[in-house]
């Protein structure tokens, strides 16, 4: 393939640099990737976005002949002023590959799956779920969706799930790398919605990243990040990660704390804070409650007790801290090292905590950013189409369920609120237990993604359970389906998504889906249609009938709430830049940082939660959150570090963490069909530290069998700058033979087969980040054509 205008991004992702100073603009630089082609050879560009992280990196697609043929970065937009990250630029390439699903199947008798119309296929799924209905009652369907569809289809979803079929158990794989996210913002400020911007990049002094490997998650940004860095009195940077990742290697102070110890370790940065008096008392005093907790609480945490917890120098943490309590601009980030270990949901409250109390909300250069993993993470979040009741509604509170009722022309106990919505780890015990009998699973890969991979597979594959697969490929999850729809995805298809900092894009269709696959908010049409749900005055209950009507029935959900969308039409989206929500008649060209001046969402009538205790989960009453914080201020909740749940042992004295690679999107569906992706990272691999593979006698390019007390696999070593005593695997990988669950050269090699069933009290988010394992070699690097032990005895 020809590349035009960018230079090889798979050995340089982050490109070239342009400098800028504080309070300046970002300067655009506009990347382009085509098949072949040049500029002029374009017959003609469409908007989009990027789907392959939660960035939300505005692009054109390039249509040459009704195919798509490239990208180019918008250079108008907020987002990225024109630069695109290595997925961006060549992950479209997974539309064309010959492999997509283009008709339905069904599983026969015999195990096969057998081509069918579209017709046969929705009647057998139709009746499954009425089936379902009449034997178990709504509680019998369980969706499980995905964080790449559009915010029009999670509606639709969530209108079916919740007010058509009547279950609570609908999640998304959003509950595998934000639901901490939204649950921190929840417990800090009583609603989600993120508080700050990506352009305060552009103003702040101190950026720390607790736990974001922005340099492979977010790429776009990071570029931000290293052109503040290359430019004229550039922010400090703190970074806290057991590896040493691009980000920390450019960071002023990095810690390296033991996975698991989170909590400790931002109870420290806070004492710091507070013993020297680097925190904002008049904000503190205005704007916020129970600080006094906080205080009492972190006094019990020196830099020397963490240093202990924490095998992290205490002098080096203080350092961090230094830094943090003076900073005149701090910008905050989180992501997975937080979000998908011990206590998650407590340390990523401990940085909001941070902020809060230092005063730096609300203003250019001082916010947090409680980052997502996946492109339209949000829109499951505003839209209801996981944990969460559409429009930021409060889930404990009647007057929102009464109100989203009236929305929906529903009776209230149409919709079910007499319980917590369930989570996709608990739907899966369910299912495994036999309640649960059907399972409608959109665009995610759960055999691959979700913890204890042995059970997953087990739990799927039993024939009570009848299972529908959406999506564009035969997935390992689809391998195990019932009934497999074809799916069409981003270029195919219309609608609209929400970045990260709350940037809404317009993604238009630039060319036909393959063969017979169709849009998941057609899908979802087709299937209301025939289940015939209705409202309570006998009309059809979804009223809409495109992608464009879907988001004006959205907008009337959304309106007065956080994440109000009444200000914005496809008309107004289209052409130049996204739009933060919320945008509405007080906000007609959208809101760029909330809880300016201290105003947040958090009265006791408006809130989206009353909160939960963030050592157990449990919720807090109405009356106890209205007696705590009657006038809507922000909310300090202090956190006691807890060890975790698995421990190193003799026999298991690692700590495995697992996580991305910049040129792999989830479980590499459509980034091992980008040929430079794939051919980039085209396998997993194992890190371990020098010294801990000197210990053990390993050289770079063994092959490893890395164990928990669940399974094993196996990776090739490289020897990084990780912390000794952990080791890392790329999650992506997953499995070829469904039935025995191994790769293609006989070796497991998913990281999941590893990882254990185990999640966070308030979030339910999986713990990803750590497992006890063991490790030994099963096969010697060859070294110009030796062994390594050949070497040895030479």
């Amino acid at each position: 393939m020809a590349e035009t205008s960018t230079p090889d991004r798979i050995a340089d992702p982050w490109g070239e640099r342009t400098p800028y100073g504080p309070g300046d603009e970002w300067p655009e630089r506009q990347d382009t990737f085509l098949d072949g082609l040049d500029d002029g050879d374009v017959d003609r560009w469409v908007q989009t976005a990027s789907l392959l992280h939660s960035s939300g990196d505005a692009m054109d697609i390039a249509v040459k002949s009704g195919r798509i043929a490239g990208v180019r970065g918008r250079a108008s937009d907020r987002v990225n002023k024109g630069r695109l990250g290595p997925k961006d630029l060549y992950g479209w390439q997974a539309n064309s590959s010959p492999d997509r699903l283009t008709r339905p199947l069904i599983r026969q008798d015999d195990g096969r799956f057998e081509e069918a119309s579209w017709d046969t296929a929705m009647s057998l799924v139709t009746e499954k779920a009425r089936e379902q209905l009449e034997k178990h009652g709504p509680s019998g369907i369980g969706f499980y969706t995905t964080g790449q569809l559009f915010l029009e289809e999670y509606y639709t979803l969530g209108v079916i799930a919740r007010a058509g079929i009547g279950t609570s158990h609908l999640d998304g794989n959003t509950r595998l790398c934000t639901a901490t996210a939204a649950a921190a913002l929840k417990e800090s400020f009583a609603c989600d919605g993120q508080p700050g911007s990506y352009t305060d990049v552009d103003h702040a002094d101190v950026i720390a990243l607790f736990g974001h490997n922005m340099a492979e998650t977010q790429s776009v940004l990071w570029m931000r990040v290293l052109d503040r860095l290359h430019g004229p009195n550039p922010p400090r940077l703190v970074c806290v990660d057991p590896r040493l990742t691009p980000v920390a290697k450019e960071a002023t102070v990095h810690l390296a704390p033991l996975p698991g110890t989170n909590v400790a370790l931002l109870n420290v940065l806070l004492h710091e804070i507070i013993e020297h008096g680097w925190y904002d008392d008049e904000y503190v005093s205005a704007h916020t409650v129970a600080f006094d907790e906080l205080r009492t609480t972190v006094k019990q945490y020196p830099p020397e007790r963490a240093a202990e917890i924490c095998d992290v120098p205490a002098e080096r943490i203080r350092e961090a801290a230094r830094i943090i309590g003076n900073a005149e601009r701090l910008l905050s980030t989180v992501l997975q090292g937080i979000y998908q270990s011990n206590q998650a949901t407590a340390a990523a409250v401990q940085v909001n905590n941070i902020n809060i109390i230092r005063g730096m909300l609300g203003k250019p250069g001082a916010g947090i950013l409680q980052m997502n993993g996946q492109p339209t993470a949000q829109n499951t979040r505003e839209a209801g189409a996981d944990g969460d009741l559409a429009g930021f509604r409060n889930w404990a509170n009647d007057s929102h369920v009464a109100e989203l009722a009236e929305v929906w022309n529903v009776e209230t106990r149409q919709i079910p609120h007499y319980a917590p919505p369930t989570h996709v780890m608990q739907m899966m015990r369910y299912a495994e237990e036999g309640s649960i009998q059907f399972l409608w699973i959109t665009g995610t890969n759960p055999a691959v993604s979700l913890p204890e991979l042995a059970r997953i597979r087990e739990i799927l594959r039993q024939r009570r359970l009848f299972v529908v697969v959406q999506d564009l490929f035969l997935t390992e999850t689809a391998q195990l389906a019932d009934v497999v729809l074809p799916a069409a995805t981003w270029g195919e298809k219309t609608g609209t998504f929400t970045n990260a900092d709350r940037t809404v894009h317009l993604s238009e269709k630039a060319v036909d889906p393959p063969g017979e696959a169709r849009a998941d908010l057609d899908i979802f049409l087709d299937f209301a249609r025939r289940m015939d749900f209705r409202d309570k005055d006998g009309m059809p209950l979804v009223s809409w009938s495109n992608p464009e009507s879907a988001f004006e029935a959205w907008k009337r959900c959304s309106a007065g709430r956080p994440c109000d969308y009444t200000g914005l039409t496809y008309q107004k989206l289209r052409g130049g830049s996204g739009i933060q929500w919320p945008c509405n008649e007080e906000h007609p060209e959208g809101t760029e940082r909330l809880y300016e001046n201290g105003e947040f969402f958090a009265t006791p009538d408006y809130c989206e939660s009353f909160g939960k205790d963030l050592l157990t989960g449990a919720s807090v009453e109405k009356v106890e959150y209205q007696a705590q914080n009657p006038k809507g201020r922000a909310l300090i909740r202090a956190a006691h570090y807890q060890p975790p749940h698995e421990q190193t042992s003799r026999e298991f004295p690692f700590i495995l963490t697992t996580g991305r690679t910049i040129y792999h999107f989830h479980t590499r569906t459509k980034t091992a069909r980008a040929p430079q992706l794939q051919n980039a990272a085209p396998e997993v691999w194992v890190e371990m530290s020098a010294g801990d593979a000197q210990a053990c006698g390993f050289t770079e390019g063994d092959m490893l069998e890395i164990g928990t007390p669940r399974m094993s696999v196996f990776a090739r070593l490289r020897i990084s700058g990780i912390r000794d005593g952990v080791v890392f695997l790329p999650f992506h990988y997953g499995y070829w033979d469904t039935e025995s669950g191994s790769g293609p050269d006989g070796h497991g090699r998913a990281a999941n087969e590893l990882t254990s069933t185990d999640w966070d009290p308030v979030s339910k988010q999986p713990l990803f980040k750590m497992a006890a394992a063991r490790i030994r070699r099963v096969e010697a690097a060859v070294v110009d054509g030796r062994t390594r032990e050949e070497e040895a005895v030479s």
